[in-house]
């Protein structure tokens, strides 16, 4: 794995087409603006891994979190408010 390399704005967008063939090589870039991180050039591989998850595997998972009658406990609650 090779070093990450860091470009500013301007300089990122004067390079725009070698640091692409650079991500397509597998090379990282940061870019920054007035010295703060703001993005990152990176290859589309290593994004794989980073895709957020589903949340369906959770479904039902929260059962037995509530009180007893849970649905009508809730209900009560929510009508307090427009009393």
């Amino acid at each position: 794995m090779s070093r990450l390399q860091h470009k500013g704005s301007e300089e990122a967008r004067s390079q725009l087409p070698a640091l692409i063939s650079d991500a397509e090589q597998g090379r990282s870039t940061i870019i920054s603006r007035r010295g703060r991180a703001v993005a990152a050039l990176v290859p589309v591989g290593r994004l794989a891994g980073s895709r957020p998850r589903s949340l369906l595997p959770l479904a039902g998972s929260g059962r037995g979190l509530w009180a007893a009658g849970g649905p009508a406990s809730i209900a009560a609650q929510r009508d307090e408010w427009s009393r």
